[in-house]
């Protein structure tokens, strides 16, 4: 028996609509899920790269170790990308430790990159969101329709075997893709542009290609020749490989997949090719991000190309974002501003994401094309090192520990601005501000744990000196807002932070930092968007 209303409906059961689901229905929200696809296919992994902020936010709903237990590569096998003339060939240069990926801890944050096929992240979401009561997931249904108004929304869901049923919500999350319809029940639209080159995906497996036979072990392999290119990687240690062959249309007539494996690998090895996908870069972003009732999230937002990973990436930060903030809404705690702050802080992290990762497009042909650099002779050796140099611009590609956690709100309306200088756009260094809007810079404690374990489900007042704090506590028990508060006099690094109390966010962000609290019922309605002024903007 299926309720005919719910306060969320999700239409769509990607990394996006997973993770909505567990930060509703770990606040006992509950919510319907409609995803097309009744089962997870591994064949088209895509996605390959699970970032810092993305492996935190797992930790968050204490899932990285199952992801990380999930994982067929473990992060102990390799870390770099290297650069190579073929996968049998000769290497070029390499980025250690690249994504974020350490096999030891690291202070920056509370996890390390992790690579793994995107199909095998849905599954650990997909049993994670099983285990909510309150969340009820339909696998191979899909909404057909929908209509978005004021006091709510109504949608048409149809099933596998054709049945249809009308459902009504409070509110509508879009998290269906490229392809799906959430844009269209607000009118958005996507504006942007395509990548010049074409792509080919290929899913392989070649058992003969070990870590004893390939030029270095690596995570990726970025293949470079005078005529093709392409890059490769592990889906596992059992010989399953993907690939990407650049410049590859597949209209231009007959195509090889196998044979433009084995150019990538340098040797004529067996080639067994489990799937094929042919795609095109694109950089889409849409003109708004909600309707009344309906709001827009990942894919169905924003379109970003591979380069750097951040991708599905970004998703989950969007559902995050806006989850949070539907619990707070539909809990009574919060006012009608805080919805309203979704679009403003998670459209302009898109923006920029895209815009980082499309200037990588524009060293693609440069990096690909490069003649004579496989010969084993002094003037290949010398063509290899003035190559190596010049793939320095890849960097960014490999190391953006800037863009992963240094994205910041500070312009939000719903963050209490204290003065202190933006941090500046700098992709590829994290410098670890604690200005309002930015991430809580993260600390190991002295017990081993991690402060960002400490945080509550709700805000948290992190206090890192004995100053008066009751007014927060009592602002917040008078809205009924969940307040943790955090004493933490010797946290390691504390005169970084700025400030001895600083108000945190369910999402890890700043809202407020200071050393008096006597205006805590304004600053609490500030970052609960219940204060007058916010309301009115």
């Amino acid at each position: 028996m299926l309720p005919e209303h719910f306060p969320v409906l999700i239409a769509g059961g990607g990394p996006s609509g997973l993770a909505v689901a567990i930060e509703l229905g770990r606040a006992d929200i509950p919510c319907l899920l409609v995803e097309p696809r009744a089962t997870v296919t591994g064949d088209r992994p895509r996605a390959k790269t699970t970032s810092a902020r993305t492996m935190e936010l797992l930790r968050r709903w204490g899932l990285a170790d199952r992801v990380r237990a999930a994982a067929p590569l473990p992060v102990s096998h390799a870390q770099d990308v290297v650069f190579c003339t073929s996968l049998t060939g000769h290497e070029i240069t390499r980025f250690p430790h690249a994504f974020a990926m350490h096999a030891e801890r690291r202070d920056e944050f509370a996890e390390g990159g992790q690579q793994i096929p995107q199909p095998i992240v849905e599954e650990v979401l997909r049993e994670a969101v099983a285990e909510l009561p309150s969340v009820r997931t339909l696998f191979g249904w899909r909404m057909v329709s929908a209509e978005d108004g004021a006091a709510g929304v109504r949608a048409t869901i149809a099933g596998p075997d054709g049945a249809v049923r009308e459902v009504t919500a409070e509110y509508l999350i879009g998290c269906d893709g490229a392809g799906g319809i959430t844009r269209d029940v607000i009118g958005a639209r996507y504006s942007g542009g395509s990548g010049e080159l074409p792509n080919l995906n290929i899913t392989f497996r070649a058992p003969a290609l070990t870590d004893e036979t390939v030029c270095a072990r690596a995570v990726h392999y970025w293949v470079l020749g005078a005529e093709f290119g392409g890059i490769a990687g592990r889906m596992d240690t059992e010989g399953t490989w993907w690939a990407i062959a650049q410049g590859v249309d597949v209209r231009d007539g007959d195509v090889d997949p196998a044979a433009l494996v084995r150019r990538l690998i340098g040797a004529d090895v067996d080639v067994e090719v489990q799937a094929t996908d042919p795609w095109v870069a694109r950089m889409l972003l849409v003109d708004r991000y909600r309707g009344e009732r309906t709001f827009l999230v990942g894919d169905a937002a924003h379109l970003n190309p591979p380069w750097g990973g951040h991708g599905y990436n970004t998703c989950v930060g969007d559902a995050v974002n806006l989850a949070w903030k539907l619990v707070a809404v539909l809990r009574g705690w919060a006012g009608p501003a805080l919805l309203d702050s979704y679009e403003p802080e998670r459209r302009p992290v898109a923006r920029q994401t895209i815009a980082d990762a499309a200037a990588q497009e524009n060293h693609l042909a440069r990096a690909f094309a490069h003649p004579d650099i496989d010969a084993a002779t002094p003037a290949g050796v010398a063509r290899r090192a003035v190559v190596a140099e010049a793939l320095s611009a890849k960097r960014g590609e490999f190391h953006s520990l800037g863009l992963v956690l240094g994205y910041h709100y500070a312009g939000s309306p719903i963050v209490v601005d204290d003065g202190s200088p933006v941090p500046p756009h700098e992709p590829l260094t994290y410098h670890g501000s604690a200005r309002p809007g930015t991430r809580l810079p993260h600390r190991w404690l002295p017990d081993g744990s991690s402060l960002f374990d400490h945080l509550g489900p709700g805000f948290t007042l992190l206090r890192l000196e004995t100053v008066p704090m009751e007014s927060f506590v009592e602002a917040a028990r008078a809205r009924g807002v969940p307040l943790t508060v955090l004493d933490l006099p010797g946290l390691p690094g504390k005169d970084s932070y700025g400030a001895p109390l600083l108000l945190i966010r369910p999402d890890q962000h700043i809202a407020w930092r200071g050393d008096d609290s006597t205006a805590a019922a304004e600053i609490l309605d500030i970052a609960r968007g219940a204060h007058a002024a916010v309301v009115a903007s």
